[in-house]
């Protein structure tokens, strides 16, 4: 890398951990260039707050560390630098007040993330943070420079650190395609396989069922899972059927402990409470009522309140047999299976899992073996529910590596 009187970073990436990076080290005195392939930046942040900013969540420390599971650990040391907290002061510095949902979730009072963004982008200009849009990445030259292609073609980047913020394989169209993986590997980066986290998954619905019920919410259900530890859990909330699947956010919540279940086992299954307020020997009673000239559709709807798509579940998995019998029903209504085949690709997830090794990264989060290059965000192996958790640690981990670098800068 090159050598200045002046130390000067190149980031690459615009998104939540780049722009927090460049703030950082922009406040320690560091001269700070960042380039993003795209024409503009923070474009996966906007499409998150299209439905509701979701910038953080308001549970207490140990709930909020518990949420990044295998990673619990290494967040947690993020989180005590950078938490929840402190990303909501943040906001509010830029002229952002957050507000607490009913659900735990913080979000800005707008709902929009267009504001903030442009509150903070004006701030990194007016900060020195110098902008380069449309230059995308392509690893280091034999002189140790950055490879960029550019509109007027390929240039070199010389700076005395580089920061890589180039998210995971999510959203491809918005940056996040994961093409670092190849350049970075070839330097010695230790990198586990990307995978869809947040994810839905395919069941191989019939087409029958596929074309009257795909989009419909299926709610209230108690999804049933069995765990890395072998053992049963549940959580109730509610998700959607698709037109090859399931999907939505109870999906969401479970997807990492689903997706490893297929990975070592070719598929796994979950089960369907469809009448979680309903015991099984009183739905048992009520379905075995006669039925008289009623149809068995009408005879479940006014026994057991099941219609919709919950009936539809029951025509596509139950034999004739089975609807026929009151207490085969019944049991399948409290525990209906579901075999989920394969998660959906990893380009339609909302985030991903792999990217470079935490053992491959010192505290700082340098890589050990490529002194004065950093790596912050998504293409670190971690992932996190939905919920307001994946921002946080993007930011967290924006904040470490923009000081990290900045620090090693200094000692130089």
């Amino acid at each position: 890398m090159s050598v200045s009187t002046t130390p000067r970073l190149a980031i690459i990436g615009g998104g939540p951990a780049g722009l927090m990076a460049a703030e950082t080290a922009r406040a320690a005195g560091i001269e700070v260039d960042l380039y993003d392939g795209k024409g503009s930046v923070g474009r996966k942040l906007l499409i998150a707050g299209k439905g509701g900013l979701n910038l953080t969540h308001s549970e207490a420390f140990e709930d909020f560390a518990s949420r990044y599971g295998a990673r619990r650990k290494e967040i947690a040391g993020w989180l005590s630098q950078f938490d929840a907290t402190a990303l909501r002061d943040w906001a509010k510095e830029l002229g952002i007040e957050t507000f607490i949902g009913s659900s735990g979730r913080v979000f800005p009072v707008d709902l929009k993330a267009a504001p903030l963004l442009r509150s903070w982008v004006r701030r990194l200009r007016d900060a020195g943070v110098r902008f380069h849009m449309q230059h995308t990445c392509l690893g280091w030259d034999d002189a140790g420079a950055l490879r960029m292609r550019t509109p007027d073609g390929e240039r070199s980047i010389n700076a005395d650190a580089v920061l890589l913020a180039l998210g995971g394989g999510s959203w491809p169209q918005l940056g996040s395609d994961g093409a670092w993986l190849p350049w970075l590997r070839e330097r010695g980066a230790d990198i586990a396989a990307l995978q869809p986290a947040n994810c839905g998954f395919d069941v191989g619905w019939s087409d029958i069922f596929s074309q009257r019920f795909a989009g419909h919410p299926i709610k209230p259900v108690v999804i049933s899972w069995i765990d890395e530890n072998g053992e049963q859990k549940k959580l109730q909330g509610e998700f959607v059927a698709t037109t090859t699947g399931i999907e939505g956010s109870l999906i969401y919540a479970i997807s990492a402990a689903l997706r490893e279940a297929i990975n070592r086992d070719g598929s796994t299954h979950i089960s369907l409470d469809l009448a979680p307020g309903r015991e099984l020997p009183r739905l048992r009673q009520d379905l075995a009522r006669p039925r008289g000239g009623r149809s068995l559709t009408e005879h479940l709807r006014r026994c057991a309140g099941i219609e919709g798509v919950k009936m539809g579940l029951l025509y596509e998995l139950l034999s004739k047999t089975q609807m026929l019998d009151p207490d085969a029903l019944a049991a399948a209504i409290k525990s209906l299976p579901i075999t989920l085949q394969r998660p959906r690709p990893i380009a339609e997830a909302i985030s991903s899992a792999g990217g470079v090794r935490f053992e491959a990264l010192d505290p700082r989060l340098m890589l050990k073996n490529l002194p004065g290059v950093f790596c912050a965000g998504e293409m670190i192996d971690w992932e996190a529910p939905t919920g307001g958790y994946l921002l946080t640690a993007c930011f967290a981990s924006g904040k470490i590596a923009g000081r990290g670098a900045a620090e090693w800068l200094r000692g130089r």
